[in-house]
């Protein structure tokens, strides 16, 4: 993984091509079921194999909370050490939870490797995705956002300089100048990033008075290869976290009915905060839509922790109000994970009607079980979609006649 923060530049943006070897660290509280802690270890190295790197061994330790300087407790950190001693073509080690300059500095003088956390893992994907100018600058600040408190951190290799007057002043003469130069960084990427916002906010206006709909949901839930099928477009769609980044918007007409549809950034569990607020302008999308759907992968076995997630982040962008359709999507994985092959047609049909029933009453909204791959039940979805937005056409525009 590059320590270098500059992105854009081919060479120096997220980890190296090359495979690169890791080992993955948790800490599992009370509080998480085994079935939790094995979800969220597996997501992480979902993360570490997006970014570009293998995982050779997961460490996961029982505590209430990380500890305060080495995040796993002393027994813990010298079983990893061991492990990594013994297998030199590991070179990083991946922590599932931010961990601060401290820890960092202490963990790398222990390990002797880099020590990445999750967020600097989230980061570095979305340098490696970012295309547009505008998803760079964003993921150009959201870096320099995550740095500034961890810079004291990593000047921790001064304080271990002994008998030399005077080198605690250059010490922290030269961090004061690192909190300037990256301050005045993050002013001037505001400053960029406010010129993009306005330019995308003119774009909106001048996109007319069509009705606008945004797919959410959590990452590689399937939005991409729906937008797809539905805007009959050739939109990135690959297995791996975050695969769209910049936000994509197609028209779409579905019986002589036009609307515009948008493809936003996945969300995901303990989505770095200034992450969210670098990102605020490209799920603007969603924020500004007249109909969301929400996109689930039902075939995952947390899809309810992932649902929550959504809906926590749609709160925290004040878009969580919209009018919502629930798209249950990968119907045809839900069959071959959970579908006995001697069940019969009835049961199995009772089994997903069941489930649709009862996310229904659970959430308080209108759900439509589909296949974006297969296509399945995607013509239903598509004749609720023109239904939907008919109303909506309706209640904007009550005495202009409409000829759909």
């Amino acid at each position: 993984m590059s320590d270098n923060w500059n992105v854009g530049k081919e060479k120096t943006k997220g980890i190296k091509q090359e495979i690169e070897y890791a080992v993955l660290v948790a800490v599992s509280s009370k509080s998480q079921t085994k079935e939790q802690s094995k979800e969220y270890i597996d997501e992480l190295e979902f993360l570490a194999e997006t970014a570009g790197a293998k995982t050779k061994k997961i460490f996961i330790q029982n505590l209430e909370h990380p500890d305060k300087r080495t995040y796993v407790g002393k027994g813990k950190l010298e079983e990893i050490n061991l492990y990594i001693q013994e297998n030199e073509e590991i070179n990083m080690v991946i922590f599932d939870d931010d961990l601060t300059g401290k820890q960092t500095s202490i963990l790398e003088e222990e390990l002797t490797v880099k020590i990445i956390d999750r967020s600097s893992l989230i980061l570095d994907i979305f340098a490696k995705r970012a295309q547009t100018a505008q998803a760079r600058t964003q993921v150009e600040l959201a870096q320099m956002q995550y740095m500034l408190p961890r810079l004291r951190g990593l000047w921790t290799h001064l304080e271990r300089q002994r008998g030399g007057i005077g080198m605690r002043g250059p010490g922290e003469m030269e961090i004061e100048t690192d909190r300037r130069l990256v301050r005045d960084k993050i002013s001037h990427l505001k400053t960029k990033l406010e010129k993009i916002d306005r330019q995308s906010q003119t774009q909106r206006k001048n996109r007319g008075d069509m009705i606008r709909v945004a797919l959410v949901g959590y990452t590689n839930v399937g939005k991409s290869t729906l937008m797809n099928t539905l805007s009959k477009s050739e939109v990135f769609a690959e297995n791996k976290l975050f695969a769209t980044l910049d936000t994509t918007v197609r028209k779409v007409v579905l019986n002589r009915m036009p609307f515009l549809l948008s493809d936003t950034v996945g969300f995901i569990r303990k989505l770095p905060h200034h992450l969210v607020e670098s990102f605020k302008s490209t799920l603007d999308e969603a924020k500004e839509s007249d109909l969301v759907l929400h996109v689930v992968d039902m075939s995952h076995p947390t899809f309810e922790d992932q649902i929550a997630t959504v809906n926590q982040t749609l709160k925290d962008l004040d878009a969580f109000d919209k009018p919502t359709l629930m798209i249950l999507n990968k119907v045809d994985a839900y069959r071959s994970k959970y579908f006995d092959e001697f069940l019969d047609q009835e049961n199995k049909d009772e089994i997903l009607k069941t489930l649709k029933e009862r996310l229904q009453n659970e959430y308080g909204m209108e759900n439509i079980i589909i296949s974006a791959k297969t296509k399945e039940n995607v013509e239903v979805l598509k004749a609720n979609l023109q239904e939907k937005i008919a109303t909506l056409y309706k209640d904007r525009y009550p005495y202009i006649a409409k000829s759909w």
